[in-house]
């Protein structure tokens, strides 16, 4: 576990080792986590031996993320990525690693927020407009959140195959620039919310004649993550390969 001593990486700790077959065995970090639930602490992920490493699982930071996929790429090991915020080159250097490994990233674990992105995918052609409103802890460094981002793909796509083009933005007039959110493309908008007391919660909101449509994910404790990790972890090894989220394993 790459990000070992952070707020995820302690949930996942401790709730992995709960899932048979599934033994956390190093925590990796560049401070030591106040619980190991069992495991080994490392300083890096260089310290680790691959050979009692089937997968590794990284929710640290998008320059850490390099390096382990890298790592995995050299050893052989299946990784999976949780981290959010890379760089166009930070992304190409995790996909180029997909050449010598397995590797499944995804910007949501839990199974409640990839359905509502299934969901919202089947409601997209229907509406002429769609905006994202994300709320986040006050911790998070990265806006738009990925989950935000990654669903308003799915929404753009979906309305592209059906051929829905979005009305001209109405409003013209700005007292506050950017009081209507990022334009994530063809009219979806995205608000992004940080505060103290938040995990990661989402709305989806859809609009058309005479009516809406909301669909919304709340995530109330980072064990809602473990589940969708634990799939991702079973699925993944060796075989090279980059897999985008963890949707086609959920039937």
């Amino acid at each position: 576990m790459v990000g070992g001593a952070g707020r995820m990486g302690q949930s996942l700790a401790e709730n992995l080792n709960l899932i048979d077959g599934m033994v956390v065995c190093a925590l990796v970090d560049t401070h030591e986590p106040e619980h190991l639930y069992g495991a080994t602490y490392f300083a890096s992920l260089a310290q680790v031996d691959p050979s009692g490493v089937d997968v590794v699982v990284d929710f640290s930071q998008p320059d850490s993320v390099v390096t382990s996929a890298r790592w995995c790429a050299t050893n052989r090991v299946g990784l999976v990525i949780g981290t959010t915020g890379l760089s166009d080159d930070q992304r190409a250097n995790v996909e180029s690693a997909a050449a010598a490994t397995g590797i499944i990233m995804a910007s949501n674990f839990s199974l409640g927020a990839v359905l509502s992105e299934r969901f919202a995918a089947m409601a997209a052609p229907y509406f002429e407009r769609v905006e994202i409103i994300e709320l986040h802890h006050d911790r998070k460094v990265d806006a738009p959140s990925g989950t935000s981002l990654t669903v308003a793909t799915r929404i753009r796509d979906a309305r592209a195959a059906a051929g829905r083009v979005t009305p001209e933005e109405p409003t013209k007039r700005f007292t506050l620039e950017g009081a209507r959110g990022a334009d994530a493309g063809d009219g979806v908008r995205i608000h992004s919310v940080r505060l103290p007391g938040l995990i990661a919660h989402q709305e989806l909101l859809f609009g058309g004649a005479g009516e809406g449509l909301t669909i919304r994910h709340d995530s109330y404790d980072r064990v809602s993550f473990v589940q969708g990790v634990a799939i991702a972890v079973a699925h993944v090894d060796a075989t090279p390969g980059f897999t985008w989220g963890i949707d086609d394993f959920i039937t």
